[in-house]
């Protein structure tokens, strides 16, 4: 398993510096709005982008550069970023620099790759990748042969962001997907659920089954899905489904609630096939619209796929973080203009903890997440 072991943030949006912050299987992120969470999570959304050659167009959707680094480029020239990831006697490392270039854009100032062996007198000598580049060097034909290189590559573009709060009418959620080409791995916004899902019972029914009586535990009016296309020889599927008990009427993806809806991306996302889970899964607010009984579901599904993937998640349910433990939990507070991230110990809780949960803590802001008053 691939394992992001640690992770240094400097100048990104609101993130004036993180250093050196340590990522286990599972990591909850909470915090009160506007303390840089989401700001957090959006870093992996770049290293998707990086990873497909469009880091360009991740700055120009983000507002340009002056909207991502922190404070303008008067404040911040640079933003520096340190991945540590677990390897065999040691680990490997990669830097990236980037720095601010007219009339709204970042360039990788520099890149290096290193490897950091378990025995110091073992230490190798750092790839460097160059620099003055508007896309990531990793992906340059001469880097294809580094050992290193092929490592971060493989694991970055293994890394993925997920957040499934858009289910208007209009969503991709609820929209169509085509049964080949959109099979390959689930979307960002969940857009192509029903090609995954008709993947999944066409490859493992089992687990298939699964999906689906974890759907109806939470929807217990949930029947099945219909994951043929709708008209004879076509390419696509939606969200079509049957009730329990009822199979002679069809219901489309427009007769799901909100929450139900969210609830079938996030069990089609984590119950899929183990080989064929990203190396990172990055959730941005998965309790959203979902009813109370669920958050322990989903809390114990976050839990059984962190043993075969990593993964970072964001909440703002203190309900929902009573599923976890302190050892989970990573703080997001906003000081002096600035995000800070601290991993919470159930050593500086001992006290609190005998006699409240997690979720009391903070309703009670011994666990400062919520909103600060004067």
């Amino acid at each position: 398993m691939i394992k992001l072991t640690k992770i240094s943030l400097v100048g990104y949006k609101s993130i004036r510096e993180c250093r050196n912050l340590e990522l286990g299987n599972l990591n909850v992120l909470i915090g009160a709005n506007g303390v840089g969470k989401s700001n957090f999570l959006s870093f992996f959304k770049l290293l998707n982008f990086v990873m497909t050659g469009a880091f360009q167009e991740f700055v120009g959707r983000g507002g340009g550069a002056r909207s991502i680094i922190h404070f303008g480029p008067k404040v911040t020239p640079q933003l520096s970023v340190k991945l540590e990831m677990s390897a065999d006697n040691g680990t490997n490392v990669y830097d990236a620099l980037f720095s601010y270039a007219l009339p709204d854009t970042l360039l990788f100032a520099g890149e290096t790759i290193s490897f950091l062996p378990t025995q110091p007198d073992k230490k190798q000598t750092p790839w460097v990748l160059g620099g003055g580049h508007r896309e990531t060097a990793l992906r340059d034909p001469e880097n294809m042969q580094n050992s290193k290189a092929k490592i971060f590559r493989a694991a970055l573009t293994r890394f993925r962001f997920y957040q499934f709060h858009d289910t208007s009418d209009e969503s991709r959620l609820r929209g169509r997907s085509h049964i080949d080409d959109d099979a390959r791995y689930l979307l960002s916004n969940g857009g192509n659920t029903a090609a995954i899902l008709r993947a999944i019972r066409d490859n493992d029914p089992a687990r298939y089954q699964r999906i689906v009586k974890t759907i109806q535990i939470v929807a217990p009016f949930f029947g099945d899905f219909i994951l043929e296309p709708d008209v004879p020889g076509g390419k696509y599927v939606m969200l079509r489904w049957r009730a329990e008990g009822r199979s002679e009427y069809e219901f489309g993806p427009h007769q799901l609630s909100d929450g139900t809806l969210r609830f079938i991306a996030l069990t089609t996302l984590l119950l899929q096939p183990k080989s064929w889970l990203p190396a990172l899964i990055v959730l941005d607010e998965p309790e959203l619209g979902l009813h109370p009984a669920a958050l322990d579901l989903l809390a114990g599904l976050l839990a059984e796929v962190s043993s075969d993937t990593q993964i970072i998640v964001s909440t703002q349910s203190s309900a929902f973080l009573d599923s976890f433990t302190p050892e989970d939990v990573i703080v997001v507070e906003r000081k002096d203009d600035a995000s800070e991230l601290k991993r919470l110990k159930s050593s500086d809780l001992q006290e609190w903890l005998s006699e409240y949960s997690l979720g009391d803590l903070v309703r009670k802001n011994v666990i400062e997440s919520g909103p600060q008053y004067a």
